[in-house]
């Protein structure tokens, strides 16, 4: 265990750096609780998964603002989704930017979809920084002040081992579930 803690806080800021280009909750959380346990620096982390963050949505949103037919491709399966996305952008607005660093399943479909109209540039960039800067202050602390927990609860996680996969999939479940709903064919009898 303290080999894997040991490599983490070696190429811990490598791995949120790329993790955090796609979305990176997990990472940014993660490098929030080795954070509080001296393992990676917590202001560090925090600027890392900011600026990845921050140019991994500005790159799919330009993707597919300049590429559409290269991507069309790789969005085959994905088209109820990027339709959820889209009548997401047109119900929240501009809040659907900052929400979707959020929300699990469509962080990545968000600015694929907005690239896909006449969004401004300017705007969506102004907007997706601001927001990747308090999506990463937000969970960093988040995850600092969950290490505190963590480390009081890890005992009773030795004695039981079963329960995080057990919340880890009840999470992952209930995640799917709603994508399954919120994308499914309405019958129209």
């Amino acid at each position: 265990m303290e080999s894997v803690l040991d490599s983490l806080s070696t190429y811990g800021y490598i791995i949120l750096f790329l993790y955090s280009l796609g979305g990176g909750m997990v990472a940014i959380l993660a490098a929030g609780i080795l954070a509080y346990g001296g393992k990676m620096d917590l202001h560090t982390s925090i600027f890392i998964a900011f600026v990845a963050n921050a140019i991994g949505d500005s790159l799919l949103f330009y993707m597919s603002r300049y590429n559409k037919e290269q991507m069309k491709p790789f969005l085959k399966n994905q088209k109820r989704k990027l339709a959820l996305s889209q009548i997401l952008m047109k119900r929240h607005g501009d809040k659907i930017i900052f929400l979707q660093k959020f929300v699990y399943g469509i962080k990545t479909l968000i600015p694929i979809g907005i690239g896909m109209t006449k969004y401004p540039v300017v705007k969506f960039n102004i907007l997706n920084v601001i927001s990747a800067f308090i999506w990463s202050v937000s969970l960093g602390y988040l995850g600092f002040s969950a290490g505190k927990t963590l480390t009081k609860f890890s005992v009773y996680f030795t004695d039981y081992p079963w329960i995080p996969p057990l919340i880890i999939a009840s999470l992952l479940g209930a995640i799917w579930y709603y994508f399954k709903f919120a994308t499914r064919k309405k019958n129209r009898d």
